[in-house]
């Protein structure tokens, strides 16, 4: 007989990953290089170097190791928060009155409020080892740079962390968050950087965004002896720390003899979505099993579902590499939606690459729709998501109510990526009616895209 399965699944300190999956070593085709933005060739370590840790570097230019070994002070942080629950959703389902099974795995369980902390660690760990004083960063809906801040506090660096604007007015106690962390905290666009003061004055009046403040952090990082530039999403080496992630899911599954058939995560940069998949799309690259998974955006910042696969600048200010990636472009400033960790014009290049062979879907949705979905789990399973991992929220329901219609006993997982309790400006509008659907034009969009480089 089957083993009845749990409400929540925990492994046990024993059955945590000890090696980081680097799920680009299964790739046929691998992500394209970064390329130097002045010489518009592949970016070596020594350009690298001056802007990342040393040992990053060496993550974010290897795409054929298929596995790093986890630090074990790495891995002592781990266990505060670690191994964190696969809940199987039985009130979700029961609500639902679906046949479909459903799991999430849930990365709310720490102080940062979501799955941000697995790289902050990571990268905060090798910032120590290197010698260096602090780091830089940007942060959207502040879950990174509250991340990144309980990372440097633990390893005593400082952390000088750009926020961007819209996100630091709507959310002052995520910021203070940061700040009781040790962490400065600067609203971006700024005029602290000659990037900043130039975005500001082509953009008077700007809510700031992702691409912003990284110009901002990489200027500051570079102009500042001892720092170097860290960032939460987007690039490889963060997705190889997040792979710790679906590497818990899977193990999890694996203990009750489940397999998913569908597997579904928010995407901005790529940090969740890329953790989260990591080790059963490496099963789908080497022919092992298929599974179903789906990307989930925000309709108002769509770079997969409405945009280009071309290089392009990873930042507004134009000082970072240029990344191969489904892009809006590094001009393109999103609206100011609530789901600031969503709110990048990019995809990470190698979920990108992923997307372009056809091994994943993407689609897209309105907030008011996430915000839906988002109040029906609180009340469903008691859990008050983020935003950001709403919008996985509303499209496992919608899969669910798909099964209920065809009958389909249908396993579906999606990525929690953390809670909503500093997003409570975001559900006061939703609650109040006053949520608006802003949808980029195709004429926005293709004005944007026409700077393409």
């Amino acid at each position: 007989m089957a083993k009845e399965i749990p409400y929540k699944i925990y492994l046990d300190e024993s059955e945590m990953p000890t090696a980081w999956y680097n799920l680009r070593a299964d790739m046929k085709n691998k992500p394209a290089p970064l390329l130097n933005p002045a010489t518009r060739q592949p970016c070596t370590a020594a350009d690298l170097a001056p802007v990342f840790c040393e040992e990053l570097v060496k993550q974010e230019l290897d795409d054929t190791t298929p596995y790093f070994e986890i630090p074990q002070e790495i891995r002592d942080f781990y266990k505060m928060y670690r191994p964190s629950p696969l809940v199987r959703a039985y009130c979700l389902e029961k609500k639902l009155g679906t046949p479909a099974k459903i799991y999430y795995k849930f990365e709310g369980n720490n102080t940062s409020g979501s799955h941000k902390l697995n790289s902050a660690i990571a990268q905060a760990y090798y910032a120590k080892q290197q010698g260096l004083k602090g780091v830089t960063t940007e942060t959207g809906a502040g879950q990174w740079g509250t991340a990144l801040s309980m990372a440097c506090s633990y390893f005593d660096l400082d952390c000088k962390v750009y926020m961007v604007k819209v996100s630091y007015e709507q959310k002052p106690f995520r910021r203070e968050v940061m700040r009781t962390y040790g962490a400065s905290v600067t609203p971006s666009p700024s005029t602290e950087t000659a990037v900043g003061r130039k975005i500001l004055e082509e953009h008077p009046g700007t809510t700031g965004s992702l691409g912003c403040a990284i110009s901002e952090a990489v200027e500051k990082a570079t102009t500042t002896e001892g720092y170097r530039y860290v960032l939460g999403s987007v690039l490889n080496q963060v997705l190889l720390h997040q792979s710790v992630i679906g590497l818990e899911t899977k193990a999890a599954l694996d203990k009750y003899g489940v397999k998913a058939d569908i597997i579904i995560g928010c995407a901005g940069g790529g940090s969740n979505l890329g953790g989260l998949i990591a080790p059963f799309m490496g099963e789908k690259l080497r022919g092992e099993a298929d599974y179903r998974i789906i990307a989930v955006e925000p309709a108002s910042c769509p770079s997969l579902t409405r945009g280009k696969f071309a290089y392009d600048f990873c930042d507004t200010g134009k000082v970072c590499p240029l990344a191969k990636m489904y892009t809006l472009g590094c001009d393109f400033i999103p609206a100011p939606n609530h789901a600031g960790g969503l709110r990048y014009h990019g995809m990470s290049s190698t979920l990108s690459q992923l997307y372009a062979d056809g091994l994943m879907e993407a689609t897209s949705v309105t907030q008011t729709k996430v915000f839906e979905a988002a109040e029906y789990f609180a009340r469903v399973e008691g859990i008050l998501p983020a935003p950001e991992s709403s919008h996985a929220i509303r499209v496992a329901i919608d899969e669910a109510l798909k099964c209920k219609e065809t009958g389909e006993e249908k396993t579906i997982v999606f990525g929690l990526t953390g809670t909503g309790y500093f997003d409570m400006v975001a559900y006061e509008k939703y609650n109040d009616g006053k949520m608006n659907d802003y949808i980029p034009t195709d004429e926005e969009l293709a004005e944007s895209l026409k700077k393409l480089p």
